[in-house]
């Protein structure tokens, strides 16, 4: 953790909605005058697309498990240097992964690769990274010692297939039968190395729909903010700069389930979310500029 270069992680699984989150942290920076370099986790994944099926197969072969979630798969001891060298003097090295032909037309490298390692900006006031592995913590490497604020993106599970489903299909031109190989491969990875991240973060946002998903698999629209729940939990209320009743006074609708769970209806979504997040980083930011 550094108080003069402190760093935000935004962990999420693949379709739980991390960029949202990470645009409303842009928000809140823009309102506080203050600036952010944004680092994704995708950059850290150690295989190009076309070499990630041959990997796959060979972890099989050996009798293991191999995904985006698995830390073999990563390179998260290059992600915890980044982090440490970020926390100790604002600086480090990030790469982006070429998801589609935008960002291949964008970057001028071809679908499923990576951009060159490049310096991130210099003089920003805090590094925010989204991605798979922003709490991760093993007996070789901790990521998670270098967080200033961990925040988790878990819809329930379902949701959060329905939304790959619906990005994966719509938008990155994967077949519905493809998804599910995916979700249905990496699902033990999903279980070992994801869900333990959410007991370390400080606050989790959890949307929960209020309309029928039993069967994610099947085509029908994405349930709306209004037919939602954000169940925001913070697993050290006393220590947040806020206290609930003060939350609830400003977020219609919204109500304590325990005594660190408040439920915001999701019409007020963003509402909530940036009430909670911008005390958090403000006061970050104080203590930044104090230099404590």
């Amino acid at each position: 953790m550094s108080a003069k270069h402190p760093i935000i992680a935004v962990t999420g699984s693949s379709g739980a909605g991390v960029p949202v989150f990470t645009t409303a942290i842009q928000h809140v920076l823009f309102r506080l005058q203050s600036n952010c370099a944004i680092v994704d986790g995708d950059g850290f994944h150690r295989y190009e697309r076309q070499e990630f099926p041959a990997e796959v197969k060979k972890a099989e072969q050996a009798g293991r498990s191999l995904s985006h979630f698995s830390p073999d798969a990563n390179l998260l001891d290059m992600l915890e240097s980044l982090m440490r060298e970020y926390g100790q003097h604002g600086r480090g090295m990030q790469r982006r992964y070429v998801h589609d032909a935008e960002d291949a037309a964008e970057t001028g490298c071809r679908e499923g690769s990576f951009t060159a390692w490049e310096p991130i900006p210099e003089g920003t006031d805090f590094l925010v990274y989204e991605g798979l592995h922003g709490c991760y913590m093993s007996d070789n490497v901790d990521i998670d010692r270098h967080v200033d604020l961990g925040i988790g993106v878990v819809p329930i599970v379902n949701l959060e297939w329905m939304q790959k489903m619906h990005r994966d299909t719509s938008l990155r031109g994967y077949s519905h039968e493809a998804v599910m190989h995916t979700l249905e491969k990496r699902l033990a990875d999903y279980v070992q190395y994801i869900t333990p991240q959410f007991s370390r973060t400080d606050v989790n946002f959890q949307r929960i729909p209020v309309v029928d998903t039993s069967n994610p698999f099947e085509t029908q629209p994405l349930p709306s903010l209004d037919e939602s729940m954000l169940v925001v939990r913070f697993r050290q209320p006393k220590k947040m700069p806020f206290s609930m009743p003060q939350l609830m006074e400003k977020i219609p609708g919204s109500f304590m389930s325990r005594a660190n769970n408040l439920v915001i209806p999701g019409r007020e979504f963003e509402l909530g979310l940036e009430l909670v997040l911008e005390p958090l980083m403000a006061r970050m930011l104080s203590k930044r500029r104090m230099g404590t």
